[in-house]
């Protein structure tokens, strides 16, 4: 029979044997980091400083690059103190609060996704009670909501998992403290964890998904009967940006289900797409798709005094 003990710390082994490769991959992680911050911090400046897109949509859109932005402070900055000074020892507490803030994120971005769907099907479908439907109230409303909700799931997360105890070895084999990485270290899992994991797969997974699906559904049916092209071809790029973030979010989701349990060099490319990749790629994929947040941006860029000043003719 194994002992069971609670764990006072864990050491994070990422990129194990790769002492070689260290430079690069802090200055791969660095610049990932800075670019995502910079792009996603630009969107919510361009989003509330921009009269004309104080609408629902980049209401949404300006929580997702939040989201994004949280995404990968909760784990870049800790990995590149540990790639720089090589202190791997990371405290319980350290390690449960990095995972608190990173399921609540998940969570936030899970069914926020939904909610950019439906504000998509209530514009295309219902577009007479748009403005009613998804006021400025009814939005402040969903956004506590959507955070509230992120929060009080990772609490009974956290919760459950410590109320398990370690009977396997305290290294995690990955660049942050993350579930599968930390039920690898447990004895048995207990009730109250197993209850956690169903009530979650439902309500942020399954749910938020299948009422994602069906909106499209509906959308989709009524292009299908607008009379002109040109009706048919604006309505679906008004959805083509937030289509493309679902199908790589859940794609990557699913490829990340389907990684076998022993293969943790996948686990930590995995994570690395998942956790630090994607938020970089939404702002990029919006601001590219949107001409609205183009011309915003274009327009943030001329204002700067710096290039300002740059771009003047020189008088001869």
């Amino acid at each position: 029979m194994k002992n069971e003990t609670s764990v006072p710390y864990f050491y994070i082994l990422p990129f194990s044997g790769e002492t070689r490769s260290k430079p690069f991959i802090t200055a791969f992680f660095f610049l990932i980091y800075v670019v995502g911050v910079l792009i996603n911090s630009s969107i919510i400046t361009v989003i509330c400083l921009e009269v004309q897109l104080h609408k629902p949509m980049y209401l949404f859109i300006c929580n997702l690059s939040i989201v994004d932005i949280f995404y990968t402070s909760v784990t870049v900055p800790k990995l590149l103190h540990m790639l720089l000074f090589g202190n791997h020892i990371v405290s319980s507490a350290q390690c449960y609060t990095q995972l608190y803030f990173l399921l609540s994120v998940t969570g936030a971005e899970e069914i926020l996704l939904f909610v950019m769907a439906y504000d998509r099907y209530v514009a295309i479908c219902d577009p007479l009670h748009y403005h009613h439907i998804l006021s400025y109230r009814n939005c402040s409303l969903i956004t506590i909501g959507i955070w509230t909700l992120a929060f009080l799931n990772s609490v009974m997360f956290v919760t459950s998992i410590l109320n398990m105890s370690s009977c396997h070895t305290n290294i995690i084999h990955q660049f942050f403290c993350d579930i599968k990485s930390l039920t690898k270290t447990i004895c048995r899992t207990s009730q109250l964890f197993i209850v956690v994991n169903v009530i979650e797969l439902l309500m942020l997974a399954f749910v938020p998904l299948m009422c994602t699906f069906i909106s499209y559904f509906q959308i989709f049916s009524v292009i299908s009967k607008m009379k002109t092209k040109e009706r048919r071809n604006k309505s679906f790029s008004t959805c083509s940006s937030h289509i493309t973030i679902i199908t790589i979010y859940y794609g990557a989701g699913v490829i990340g289900y389907l990684i076998p349990p022993y293969s943790e060099v996948l686990d930590v490319i995995f994570n690395t797409i998942y956790s630090n990749i994607i938020p970089m790629l939404n702002p990029i994929i919006y601001s590219l798709q949107n001409s609205n947040i183009q011309s915003a941006l274009l327009t943030l860029v001329r204002g700067m005094p710096f290039l300002g000043k740059v771009s003047r003719p020189i008088s001869m």
